[in-house]
């Protein structure tokens, strides 16, 4: 025979309530996925694409950006945006569009 197991007294914070009758224990319906409120659309196509083109660079050419996005005090994933969108290597003098894309940043 089982020995008893000791159950949490009823006001504890460990326990939650059960829920109503008819819920399925399924996730709230206030959950917002990963790819946003509005149709799934192409989410999974573009995030392929934006894995690939983000990630299947080589390492030597993910370094040299890397530094190069320090230098111009932006994030790497920043400064190869503005590579794959403009097909444009920022340099030091492009003051005004680096200092557009930093205030951009989500706080």
């Amino acid at each position: 025979m089982r020995p008893p197991r000791a159950r949490p007294l009823v006001g504890s914070p460990d326990i939650k309530p059960l829920p109503g009758m008819g819920h399925n224990g399924g996730p709230p319906l206030d959950h917002v996925p990963e790819w946003g409120t509005g149709g799934i659309g192409n989410y999974f196509i573009w995030k392929a694409a934006s894995d690939k083109a983000f990630n299947d660079v080589s390492s030597d050419t993910a370094i040299r950006r890397a530094r190069k996005a320090e230098q111009l005090g932006l994030t790497y994933r920043e400064y190869t945006l503005e590579i794959l969108e403009r097909g444009r290597y920022l340099q030091v003098e492009d003051k005004e569009l680096i200092a557009a894309i930093i205030a951009r940043r989500k706080p």
